[in-house]
């Protein structure tokens, strides 16, 4: 198999079952099960599911700075996301870790590197897994990055991607692929986030300017977050915008519903497109 065909993202709070505060080993099972060489997959989860494996273990939250308490539980949760995903991956297909961050983006020859990376994973049989390297990222330190590369290249967007929302449209533009899934803890986008009978089915415009008119009058309805530090619905928009302008058919849709099924428009879902 040569190139891929589809990027998915899953976001932490669809790998949580919330009521009980432990992992939803269904959705774990249902889409790895799923997975195939030719597909990449963007998989929030880590912090989330360290927080949940160190309240298990000792029961209690850590007490210390929110960011040193961010870094170590992504540290201890990534671990057990990859090895969860393993035991559901077809035995058949290799599985890749691969962890992130804004540099790998922004540079040019970090980008090949991991462009011809990817290429090969579909060639090879295995399936990457993606996700920001949490663990290792200082804020402070990210944050000056960034604003020296803004400086140094005024005229070029800079890439941050601690949101891996935008971590899964940035992979998307990197290795051009078609589809781009990203899963979340709801059906799409609404009108009124209150009342699930206003899910928005379709945001589509001829032109990549006119689907930006669409997007943003949409982005006007979006309120809140599904946790703390989560950037929204409208950043949500904000992200399958930048892949749809480019040609990418973007569906948001709930964890739980197959691939396929999202896919084929066979369930209640918001896709985001250019169409002719």
């Amino acid at each position: 198999m040569d190139g891929i065909e589809l990027v998915i993202k899953i976001g932490s709070m669809a790998l949580i079952r919330r009521e009980d505060n432990d992992i939803d080993y269904n959705i774990f099972s249902r889409l790895s099960g799923e997975l195939r060489p030719g597909m990449l997959l963007v998989s929030s989860g880590a912090t989330e599911i360290g927080r949940v494996d160190y309240m298990k273990r000792f029961g209690r939250p850590l007490d210390g700075d929110p960011e040193q308490n961010k870094t170590d539980y992504s540290a201890q949760g990534q671990a057990i996301l990859m090895e969860t995903y393993r035991r559901f991956i077809r035995p058949e297909y290799g599985v890749r870790q691969v962890l992130v961050e804004h540099n790998h983006f922004n540079d040019p020859q970090k980008r090949r590197h991991l462009y011809e990376m990817l290429q090969r994973a579909a060639r090879q049989g295995a399936i990457p897994i993606i996700n920001y390297n949490d663990c290792v990222s200082d804020e402070e330190n990210r944050k000056m990055e960034l604003s020296n590369l803004q400086s140094q290249h005024p005229d070029s967007p800079v890439v941050e991607c601690v949101d891996n929302d935008e971590t899964a449209a940035v992979v998307a533009e990197l290795v051009h692929t078609r589809r781009l899934i990203l899963l979340t803890s709801t059906e799409g986008i609404y009108a009124d986030p209150k009342d699930p009978a206003t899910l928005v089915r379709s945001i589509t415009g001829p032109d990549a300017d006119a689907l930006t008119a669409r997007v943003r009058e949409w982005q006007t309805h979006c309120v809140g977050a599904s946790r703390a530090g989560a950037n929204g619905a409208g950043a949500k928009l904000e992200y399958a915008l930048r892949s749809a302008r480019t040609g990418v058919e973007v569906f948001i849709a709930h964890a739980r519903h197959p691939i396929q099924k999202i896919l084929n428009g066979d369930v209640n879902c918001t896709r985001i497109a250019i169409e002719q």
